[in-house]
């Protein structure tokens, strides 16, 4: 038997309790030990629960025990949890978290720390909740040189994308929406302006390219600025607007982004939709791969939390090698990065358009039923510095969004 601790009994913490408790007898199979829960940390009592007698208040009392071998660690945040997490590493045990902002802020510290001491830190449901994406990077795609990372990294704007698209809502009366059904928290900046993608592309491009990418250094929009008027352009060009985190090699260069893209249906993410996530992986060798699931809830994320309590019980006392180092990786600036671009001038006069010709050379004019008074068009593929320079001698540009060549 292996007795475990989990630290936070919220969401994730009581799908982790739930996992163990419906499948617990193929999961000790499949480990060849039974996983028991000694102690979950919270800050409240459950008096009259299962969990009851489980509950402790001081994360001292899991720090001291020895018979405790894995920690599940699934507060959120950064601190204590970083404390916790640490402190539980140098006492010996394995670590296996959720915690995505944990993870890009100290993945390479707690991975070598893990390293030195001979237990594990895992992280599969850090990006990406139930969908297998660390573990196929770490051990599957190892033959690879990896050349681009895209993903739709968070469910709640996929959704609001998705929900724009296809019932012709606006952003706002979408968000409320996803609010009230869970998806979106009741402070939902993390995820409509980026946020919560851009640390997941952070450690996805940490682990794809062997060194520390911070999350700071990520550009970085959101979809609030997303109107039904670009929705109406989008599927006048049988596109969809997706938020897309994207990690992409070019020679000895790496650029990393999060920002709405058009994709059109020749693109694998492009039917990706309401609050699923998806994951494009391109490899030298390997070419594409897809990575498709529940990108976030209790039960997806806590199965992937679940399965690396697996992995750690099957590898107590030897370390399973990431290759994650500290050494930061300096992106290159996104001025080089190209792309096409949708651009609306709210002015439709003859003039801006042989203007906009003159400066952008050949355009595909676009047209969407029910919109007046604009002029709209793709350019051709353009670098990010190019199309900053000729877009600033444009009046009354009122959108403009990437599209993918």
């Amino acid at each position: 038997m292996i007795n475990i601790a989990i630290l936070g009994y919220g969401t994730i913490g009581s799908g982790v309790v739930e996992v163990l408790g419906l499948n617990g007898d193929s999961i000790s199979k499949k480990c060849g030990h039974e996983i028991n829960i000694k102690y979950i940390l919270d800050l409240k009592d459950f008096p009259g629960t299962p969990i009851e007698n489980k509950i402790v208040h001081d994360f001292n009392v899991i720090a001291n025990d020895p018979e405790i071998k894995i920690v599940v660690e699934v507060m959120g945040g950064v601190e204590p949890a970083y404390s916790f997490v640490k402190e539980a590493i140098l006492r010996g045990k394995s670590v296996c978290t959720s915690n995505k902002e944990l993870v890009a802020k100290h993945g390479a510290e707690l991975l070598a720390l893990s390293k030195e001491q001979k237990v594990n830190f895992l992280f599969e449901a850090s990006v990406g909740g139930g969908i297998p994406i660390i573990r196929p990077l770490n051990q599957s795609l190892t033959a690879d040189e990896i050349e681009e990372i895209t993903g739709i990294l968070n469910g709640t704007t996929n959704y609001i994308l998705s929900k724009m698209t296809d019932e012709g809502a606006d952003f706002d009366a979408t968000l409320k929406e996803a609010q009230a059904k869970g998806y979106a928290e009741r402070h939902p900046e993390a995820d409509v302006e980026g946020y919560d993608a851009c640390r997941k592309i952070a450690i996805l491009s940490s682990l794809a390219f062997g060194m520390q990418v911070d999350f700071e250094d990520i550009y970085t929009e959101g979809i609030s600025k997303i109107t039904q008027t670009d929705i109406k352009y989008a599927k006048a060009m049988g596109a969809r607007i997706k938020l897309l985190g994207t990690s992409k090699r070019e020679g000895n260069h790496v650029y990393a982004m999060v920002t709405p893209m058009m994709i059109f249906q020749n693109h694998p993410l492009y039917s990706v939709n309401d609050v699923f996530n998806g994951i494009f992986v391109r490899g030298n060798v390997i070419g594409d791969v897809m990575f498709y699931g529940s990108g976030a809830g209790k039960l997806p994320t806590a199965s992937a939390v679940v399965a690396d309590v697996v992995d750690a019980a099957k590898h107590l006392g030897t370390n399973i090698m990431t290759i994650w180092s500290s050494k930061k990786l300096e992106l290159s600036s996104i001025t080089h990065a190209k792309h096409k671009f949708f651009v609306r001038i709210a002015d439709s006069d003859a003039k801006v358009k042989d203007k906009v010709k003159e400066i952008f050379g050949d355009v595909e004019e676009v047209v969407a039923e029910g919109v007046e008074n604009e002029y709209a068009f793709i350019t051709q593929p353009i670098d990010e510095d190019t199309f900053a320079k000729n877009s600033s001698k444009i009046d009354h540009i009122v959108s403009k969004i990437r599209v993918r060549v």
